[in-house]
């Protein structure tokens, strides 16, 4: 008996690729189940040739519920990490490795879950689209489930942090944690100490991107 393949955002990518024709393409994904409990699909948002693209793992319910990538608290660390290191958040391109926001009740809130790999791999295509659309000169995962979809590969951030990784073609990729994990320290002498170092890390980012516009025009 022959096995029914399995859906993914594959079915529902446009002909023509350009942001603008992906971000309406997606909002009718069905690609796997996690747009029947979600708001609305939450596609990136950034100039069309941003120099640098961030990519997390999914929407929060902040935005979900706006529809906008980062808009909510681990946002707001993102904002004033790019602030700190100079770049202007709309300079760059935020998306997600899922497009739709995976959660549970708890009590009257509801929760993040972490997706599954086969939602992250339904997922994939409007990354990558959203990858060759863009072309940046570098994208930075933040988490796990970001490096994992963007290098198709398992990834321990915990060994790989803050490490770029050149394949010789496509853009260089940085490896962070998701900011989200700054607000999971308990103590805040611990949220302090974690935000320090990926506001270094997002500096990091922005002295390889002058390194890379100063090799151009030598």
């Amino acid at each position: 008996m022959a096995t029914k393949p399995r859906k993914s955002a594959v079915d529902f990518l446009p002909t023509k690729r350009a942001i603008e024709t992906l971000r309406r393409a997606a909002k009718s994904c069905k690609g796997c189940d996690l747009y029947k409990k979600a708001t609305q699909t939450v596609f990136g948002e950034g100039p069309v040739r941003a120099n640098v693209m961030f990519v997390g793992e999914q929407p929060g319910d902040h935005e979900d519920r706006q529809g906008r990538p980062f808009v909510g608290p681990a946002g707001r660390l993102v904002d004033k990490a790019l602030t700190e290191a100079r770049i202007p958040r709309e300079e760059v391109y935020v998306t997600n490795a899922v497009k739709h926001f995976k959660w549970i009740w708890r009590g009257k809130r509801r929760f993040h879950q972490k997706p599954a790999i086969r939602q992250v791999t339904a997922c994939k295509p409007w990354l990558e689209a959203e990858i060759e659309v863009v072309r940046p000169k570098i994208v930075v995962c933040m988490g796990a489930t970001a490096a994992q979809s963007v290098l198709g590969k398992l990834v321990r951030v915990t060994k790989e942090r803050g490490k770029f990784i050149e394949s010789g073609s496509g853009p260089i990729t940085f490896i962070t944690i998701h900011p989200s994990v700054i607000y999971r320290q308990r103590e805040k002498d611990e949220q302090e100490k974690e935000y320090r170092r990926f506001a270094s890390e997002i500096k990091q980012v922005q002295r390889k991107l002058n390194s890379i516009k100063t090799v151009k025009l030598l």
